[in-house]
C-alpha cells in the first residue's frame, strides 16, 4: 500500500466512524435496555475502526494522523497497591495478557489496556480496563516494560516491550 491508497482508506473509514458516531446518537434515543443491547457491540466497532484499522494506517503513514485537538486527560488514577483482584484470576494472568499484547514497537497505552480489556472479557473475567492500567503502570515501576509520557493519560503515552 502506498501513501495515496492509505489516504484514500482513511477517507472511507472516518466517513464510517462519522456515521457510526450518528448510529451511536440514535441508540441513545432507545429505551434503556435496546441501548445496553447496541452499547457493547457498536463501541467494539468504533474501537476496532480508530484503534485496529485506522492505527495500521496511522503506524506506516504518521503525516495522515489528523491533529489531535483534544486535551489530555488522565484515564485513571487507579494504582496496583490497591487493586483486588477476583479469586479466579492471578496476577500473572494479567500480565501474560498484557505481554501478550505488547509489541517491540511503541504502541499506545490505549491500545493495549483496549485490547488486554477485550481478552479478560472473553474469558468472562470481571476485570476492568482500570486495573488494566494501573497493572501496566505498576510493570512499568518495576522497569519490566518501557514507557513513554505519564501512564495515566492512556492516549497520550505508549509503552512497549523491553529490548
Amino acid at each position: 500500500m502506498d501513501r495515496d491508497q492509505a489516504a484514500k482508506i482513511q477517507e472511507h473509514l472516518l466517513e464510517a466512524a462519522r456515521a457510526l458516531d450518528r448510529a451511536d446518537e440514535a441508540v441513545f434515543d432507545l429505551d434503556k435496555e435496546a441501548r445496553r443491547t447496541f452499547a457493547k457491540p457498536l463501541s467494539n466497532v468504533v474501537r476496532d475502526l480508530h484503534v485496529e484499522l485506522l492505527g495500521l494506517i496511522y503506524d506506516r503513514f504518521p503525516d495522515l494522523r489528523p491533529p489531535s485537538n483534544e486535551i489530555p486527560t488522565i484515564s485513571s488514577t487507579l494504582v496496583w497497591e490497591d487493586v483486588r483482584l477476583p479469586p479466579s484470576v492471578t496476577e500473572a494472568d494479567i500480565d501474560g495478557i498484557i505481554f501478550a499484547n505488547l509489541k517491540p514497537q511503541w504502541r499506545k497505552t490505549a491500545l493495549i489496556v483496549g485490547n488486554a480489556w477485550k481478552q479478560c472479557d472473553g474469558l468472562s473475567w470481571p476485570i476492568e480496563s482500570e486495573v488494566l492500567g494501573a497493572r501496566i503502570q505498576a510493570l512499568a515501576d518495576a522497569d519490566r516494560i518501557e514507557h513513554q509520557g505519564d501512564l495515566r493519560y492512556w492516549r497520550h503515552s505508549e509503552v512497549r516491550l523491553k529490548p
